[in-house]
């Protein structure tokens, strides 16, 4: 199954929406089969600006699904997502 990436930048001026969030966010991740890896983005002041995530789904409408799901979405912190098809490439870690 291919590996997309899901690129979400935050709305200005939610960080407190970001942190009220994230513990929903967090085990929203974590109870996903199908979520692989991801971490926040910050900007040059170090604060939590976005998140950059990777799923293991069939295609883009279970990316979008996902990306629907997710409380951080739910709640309207991101300005923006984009989603692309992220295929394995040199070096890549094998599946487990």
């Amino acid at each position: 199954m291919p590996l997309f990436a899901l690129h979400c930048l935050d709305r200005p001026g939610t960080e407190d929406l970001r942190q009220a969030t994230r513990p929903a966010h967090l085990a929203f991740v974590r109870s996903r089969p199908d979520y692989r890896f991801g971490a926040y983005l910050k900007d040059e002041a170090g604060v939590m600006r976005g998140s950059l995530m990777a799923v293991e789904v069939a295609d883009f409408a279970a990316a979008r699904a996902f990306s629907a799901a997710d409380p951080y979405v739910q709640a309207g912190l991101f300005e923006r997502v984009e989603i692309h098809e992220w295929p394995v490439g040199i070096d890549a870690v094998p599946a487990p």
